[in-house]
């Protein structure tokens, strides 16, 4: 499938767009002020253990500690190399303790990031594992013969003393023995490196930092099959060709410089593609439409027929939008970046041929999303749901902030609740200040219209119970629900 890679540097961002078929994909964005860790090697300091959980909390130098569960601590041993261990957290850490550890996913919402003390590097084909003694292949190649012809390949390649052991990338179905041998020898070098570091380094410092967004793009997703890789910045541009004639040959040829007047992204209709995948609701070309809610524990997905009605009949209409749905439903989880748990309620249908197809369009469609993806079948209650590996926050998280006004409900009080609220206050300040001569209202213009109009009859009645006068003073600097009682 033609893929094409568009990237857009500015000082404090950089941001990368990759289409298929012409059409976007996936976004990526890197901040100056927030770079990624994911792949960064620190030397931390646990600082609380906790057995009731079997985890601890390590701090590694960033705003919040980190996470470092049991099952991702691993033991060293001589002959195995290193092992998960089978031992109690409290008996293989302890409050003040120096460690080595590396991230595996970013700090999300109120968590912070997760640590592993299994240390991997990644390189173009092979991602080396310098504690294990094992040869792994990538879950992805899924032929048994392919996978025997790989490993043994590899271990070909390397000496009979080798140190470390390695997992083979997809990428290196195609590499040649040169290309193995000089990404073998690049782990290497990294590796040698890391651990000059780590003597070096103070606690709660960062020892090796993982490729930045554009050269990792060039690494990980740039393929035969990428027929352009346009950079807007000059001076990017000559890094990242020095980086692909070193490390990712086949870049090289489609990786070029754009000169246009225009805005690389503007140019593509990206920035209109960011904000469709901003929103709530998502059009489908048939009339019908998907709508998202995003929560931090799960994502659920809705689809409905909305304006779509050429079918057959009905149970043709709500076939032909399910079928529509699962395409873009796969699209829009990679190009939100949407991890977790994912819960799609389709249209019912009535016969099980239908269900099935559409689950099977479905799985078909998320086979060309590179984070793994499990879908299970039809509920019960006709939901189907979906896990998306998650290593990183999503688009929305990224770029957006609840709402200051109605604190990420999405809805906000009627100016009339508003208005029960105010006389409620009223009444009770009314009991705790009695000395008080008069009171003063201040709130949004629509509010106080609403007091003085179709509630003055109801604030009248409540100034004479209290025995005091009541004023209004509208401010077009109070929200919807913000106000303030003064008494005078």
């Amino acid at each position: 499938m033609a893929q094409e890679v568009l990237i857009n540097v500015t000082p404090q961002e950089t941001r990368v767009a990759i289409l298929e078929q012409g059409v976007v994909q996936e976004l990526h964005i890197e901040r100056a002020s927030s770079l990624g860790i994911v792949g960064n090697i620190y030397r931390g300091t646990v600082v609380r253990v906790l057995p009731g959980m079997q985890s601890a909390f390590v701090e590694i130098g960033l705003p919040r500690a980190a996470f470092l569960h049991a099952a991702d601590i691993m033991e060293c041993h001589a002959e195995e190399g290193d092992i998960k261990t089978d031992r109690p957290i409290q008996e293989v850490l302890h409050e003040g303790q120096s460690i080595i550890v590396q991230v595996i996913k970013e700090a999300i919402g109120t968590k912070g990031a997760r640590l592993t003390t299994e240390i991997s590097i990644a390189g173009r084909f092979l991602v080396y594992l310098p504690y294990q003694k094992h040869i792994g292949v990538s879950q992805r190649i899924d032929i048994e013969e392919e996978r025997e012809f790989l490993r043994n390949r590899l271990l070909g390649l390397l000496p009979e003393q080798r140190e470390g052991g390695y997992i083979i990338r997809t990428m290196s179905e195609n590499a040649t023995d040169e290309e193995l041998l000089a990404d073998i020898e690049y782990l290497r070098k990294v590796w040698s490196k890391i651990q000059t570091e780590s003597t070096t380094v103070g606690e709660r410092s960062l020892i090796f930092y993982d490729l930045s967004l554009p050269r990792r793009i060039l690494r990980d997703v740039v393929c035969k099959e990428t027929t352009n890789i346009r950079v807007d910045s000059r001076e990017m541009f000559e890094r990242l060709k020095e980086f692909a004639e070193l490390y990712v040959s086949h870049a090289v040829k489609p990786l070029t410089h754009y000169k246009g007047e225009r805005s690389l992204f503007e140019f593509y209709d990206i920035e209109n593609e960011i904000e469709k995948a901003l929103s709530r609701k998502v059009e489908l070309k048939s009339g019908g439409y998907l709508i998202f809610d995003q929560t931090e524990a799960l994502t659920t997905v809705d689809v409905n027929t909305g304006s779509f009605v050429s079918g057959k009949n009905l149970s043709d209409t709500i076939f032909k939008t399910n079928l529509e749905a699962a395409q873009t439903i796969a699209r829009q989880l990679r190009l939100r970046n949407l991890g977790g748990i994912i819960i799609v309620d389709f249209i019912d249908m009535d016969e099980d041929a239908q269900r099935e197809a559409v689950l099977e369009e479905l799985r078909k469609a998320v086979t060309l999303d590179r984070a793994r993806i499990n879908v299970n079948g039809f509920s019960t209650l006709g939901l189907v749901e979906l896990t998306r590996k998650r290593t990183r926050e999503s688009l929305a998280h990224l770029l957006c902030e609840s709402c200051k006004v109605c604190q990420g409900r999405g809805e906000l009080k009627t100016a009339q609740t508003i208005s029960y609220e105010i006389m409620r206050e009223l009444l009770r300040e009314s009991r705790q200040f009695k000395s008080a001569n008069a009171f003063k209202i201040l709130a949004s213009p629509e509010v106080i219209n609403m007091l003085g109009d179709e509630e003055s009859q109801s604030l009248a009645s409540l100034s004479d119970f209290i025995k005091k006068p009541v004023t209004l003073h509208p401010d077009t600097q109070y929200g919807r629900e913000e106000f303030d009682i003064v008494w005078m």
